[in-house]
């Protein structure tokens, strides 16, 4: 079966010949660059250096070889420019923290502090101040501010926020972009391509993430008007792009957003119904009604008193599938909403197994989750959200090569507890 037929029949929900393996399908189901290079290593892949696609992330980019090692069934399509603002081009040589020699975009550009911290620019701009910070020694950035509490801080008015929304709006630039690309992989591969709408698509968010939280508390009608105002754009930019790209993509990625923490969800079931739903829900209808894509949900931490009104809002594939978060049972999620929604990861922790236990755990957590999810179709394998820096790469190995080995169909269920 081809791999695209592979997926699209997992999303609906039938066995194909067997579990489709996704790593590099996108932002969210990638690997640390630093991983990714130990991995190339173990493997005898090419000795080149690793191209960092997501420099806040520091994720490398999965390139054909590997895909082929490990008989990969996804592949992306994403903006040219992803975090930070950096596109993709004009690589430049680069030293990481713990030394490994990578490619970075042209215009990754860093200040390196007093304590040693890096601090980037979006864009490369220093003409501004930095947006994001990698402590001494540490493997990616986080935003400057991002989890502060600011007690001076307004919101932006709703008028000035109507005003500015065109700037959501996908632009011709990015749109011929994804279109070529799009089309380059449908024309030379039989992968399923998975479209990374992020920066088009979802609900946007206004100042710093503690900043949000206190306002949606203390005024959900106005975050209820600010998700209507970038539903709207979003709707728009759905349709800008099924007639761009139309069914060259098969997998529409929305948003990043997470909705949960390791122990409970950020919000109530109730809040989450009323103010989150509505523009998450007619973003999912829109895709259903008007494309042949499914459609792709990223939400970390405890989301089980959630997953059912995703589902019924029309959702087709959840991930990272965070199993070690409270609630998260792979055995519950799969009896509860595994009709209706895909999983795709779960496949193996990465908080846990992957990074510290043996190859011989890993295989069994692998297997364990195969006759957990697979079972009627409705998994796409990868681990819990993305390899982390310093994942043994023997580790990996034995995560896909069990996955391979274990998951074809037919697959017996795990026995019940």
């Amino acid at each position: 079966m081809a791999s695209r037929h592979r997926v699209l029949a997992a999303l609906n929900h039938r066995e194909p010949d067997r579990v489709p393996l996704d790593l590099g399908g996108s932002f969210v189901t990638s690997i640390a660059a630093t991983s990714l290079h130990q991995l190339r290593e173990r493997l005898g892949l090419e000795d080149r250096p690793v191209k960092v696609y997501d420099a806040y992330q520091m994720l490398g980019e999965v390139e054909v070889d590997l895909v082929e090692r490990f008989r990969l069934d996804c592949l992306p399509v994403e903006p040219p420019a992803l975090t930070l603002g950096l596109r993709r081009e004009n690589w430049k040589p680069w030293t990481l923290m713990d030394g490994t020699e990578v490619l970075m975009p042209g215009q990754f550009e860093i200040d390196v502090n007093e304590r040693g911290d890096w601090l980037a620019y979006a864009s490369g701009d220093r003409s501004r101040p930095p947006v994001a910070r990698m402590p001494k020694d540490g493997f990616y950035f986080d935003s400057i501010g991002y989890g502060d509490w600011h007690p001076d801080w307004q919101p932006p008015s709703l008028d000035s926020i109507r005003a500015g929304a065109k700037s959501w709006l996908v632009c011709d630039e990015d749109l011929a972009f994804l279109r070529a690309h799009a089309e380059l992989l449908r024309r030379n591969t039989d992968k399923a391509l998975v479209l990374g709408a992020w920066p088009y698509t979802g609900l946007h968010y206004v100042g710093a993430l503690v900043d949000f939280w206190t306002l949606l508390a203390g005024d959900p009608g106005y975050v209820k008007e600010l998700f209507a105002i970038s539903t709207e754009a979003a709707l728009t930019n759905l349709d800008r792009l099924w007639r761009a790209l139309g069914d060259n993509v098969d997998v529409i990625a929305l948003t990043g957003l997470d909705f949960g923490t390791q122990r409970s969800e950020w919000f109530s079931r109730e809040v989450f119904q009323e103010v989150y739903l509505p523009g998450l829900r007619a973003q999912f209808q829109r895709i259903r009604a008007n494309t042949t894509w499914k459609s792709f949900e990223h939400s970390c931490g405890s989301i089980a008193n959630l997953v059912g009104d995703l589902a019924e809002a029309g959702l087709d594939a959840l991930n990272p599938v965070q199993t070690s978060a409270a609630g998260m049972d792979p055995a519950w999620l799969k009896k509860t909403v595994g009709d209706r929604l895909t999983f795709w990861g779960g496949g193996v922790e990465t908080q846990s197994t992957l990074p510290f236990g043996t190859p011989e755990e890993v295989r069994a957590e692998v297997a364990d989750r195969l006759r957990t999810f697979a079972p009627g179709g409705g998994f796409v394998f990868c681990p819990v959200h993305n390899i982390q820096p310093n994942t043994p790469p023997e580790n990996i190995v034995a995560a896909y090569d069990a996955a391979w080995e274990f998951g074809s169909y037919p697959i017996a269920p795990a026995a019940p507890e």
